[in-house]
């Protein structure tokens, strides 16, 4: 292919990569903003972040219009965003912040859900897989968005733990102006909103860390290398009783990946060991799974 050809493949792919993040966080935020104008202000629930301190003003002094406090709000956290995630992000989460300000402001959709509790698990639904959509995106919709992202790839702290948690402090000092009640249902619909954004972020693409020690572990490597097409790397350990030199096989696969890799153990070696562990994130060509930020 000439440069001419692989200018423009590139030029395609940058196209398709806009579009996609685009509608990642389109898409996410239209969520938000149902969950927000459909449940969270009939229902009076409260949140935490710079979506809850808008909440809270807005409920204080309804005169103030819930959209452009959310923007005002956010200017800070962005300028964090810009010195520790970089330009990309906080084009994409600018882009992000606007489009949720346009959808709290115009997405008006009624959700008839009387019972506040079906109210709280719903809108927690809602806006987990808003959030995650786009966080999955290369940007955010801001606010504890960004702090989320930047404590996730400085510290790998999960952005559900770190959501739940801010909320939590900010809900413990607000109840002091709302009836307990209240703060009860709108913990319930923080804690929704947190654990489904876990789960769409990572939760969906989860992998795990298999170990594998086996005296027939040069099969076991050749059938994962060529017949799953997936890395493995070779580990050198000692039998602590034994004394015995071992070869142990680690390996980092997806979900579906996981009963293919145990039955290509267990059928070459049935006295072969295995460890299968939960990970994190993982980072990496082919197997990542965390959104490139």
């Amino acid at each position: 292919m000439d440069a001419n050809g692989k200018n423009q493949t590139r030029k395609f792919d940058i196209t398709v990569d806009i579009i996609k993040n685009l509608a990642l966080i389109s898409l996410g935020n239209t969520l938000i903003a149902m969950a927000v104008n459909g449940i969270v202000i009939p229902h009076q629930f409260l949140s935490g972040g710079v979506t809850g301190t808008a909440l809270l003003l807005h409920y204080i002094f309804s005169i103030l219009p819930l959209a452009p406090l959310y923007l005002l709000l956010n200017i800070p956290l962005f300028a964090i965003g810009w010195v520790f995630v970089g330009r990309r992000f906080f084009i994409y989460s600018i882009i992000g912040m606007l489009i949720l300000t346009g959808t709290l402001e115009w997405v008006h959709v009624s959700i008839p859900l009387e019972d506040k509790l079906l109210g709280a698990i719903f809108a927690g639904i809602l806006t987990g897989i808003g959030g995650g959509l786009t966080l999955r995106s290369r940007g955010s919709a801001g606010g504890l968005d960004i702090l989320s992202v930047i404590l996730l790839k400085r510290f790998s702290i999960a952005i559900g733990k770190t959501i739940l948690t801010i909320n939590a402090v900010v809900l413990t000092v607000t109840t002091l102006l709302f009836s307990l009640e209240t703060a009860l249902y709108s913990f319930i619909y923080i804690y929704i909103t947190a654990r489904m954004m876990d789960l769409v972020i990572t939760g969906l693409s989860k992998r795990k860390a298999v170990l594998i020690i086996s005296d027939r572990w040069a099969k076991i490597s050749e059938e994962i290398l060529h017949r799953m097409n997936r890395g493995v790397t070779l580990l050198h350990g000692q039998g602590g009783y034994s004394g015995k030199a071992e070869k142990i096989l680690y390996a980092i696969v997806s979900m579906r990946e996981l009963h293919r890799i145990k039955r290509i153990a267990q059928n070459i070696d049935p006295g072969s060991f295995l460890v299968v562990q939960d990970t994190l994130e993982v980072m990496g060509q082919g197997i990542g799974n965390q959104p490139h930020w």
